[in-house]
């Protein structure tokens, strides 16, 4: 996985997170400081990834390699001259 899909993917959980935390907190209620910590850790979380987006933007883009271009001319012949043709053996020896 690259950087930018575990990015997504931490968000995606967060995002499962909050929604969770909110409906945890209608079922016992809001007031108790038990409940309220669980919600303000959530939110840091959150603001913390969202920081963290922030600091490395080249990472959260997937990265385009660099395109090569190659030439239709031909290559040379002379840069094979000193080669063996492989699998086939030396010229001058056989193959085993």
């Amino acid at each position: 996985m690259s950087v930018h899909d575990d990015l997504t993917s931490v968000q995606r959980c967060l995002d499962d997170l909050v929604r969770s935390v909110k409906r945890l907190e209608q079922q016992m209620g809001g007031g108790g400081l038990e409940m309220r910590r669980v919600r303000t850790d959530a939110d840091h979380l959150r603001e913390s990834v969202a920081l963290l987006r922030e600091a490395a933007p080249e990472l959260t883009k997937p990265r385009r390699p660099d395109l090569v271009s190659i030439p239709d001319t031909p290559y040379d012949n002379t840069l094979w001259t000193d080669s063996d043709d492989e699998g086939l053996g030396s010229r001058d020896r056989r193959a085993p």
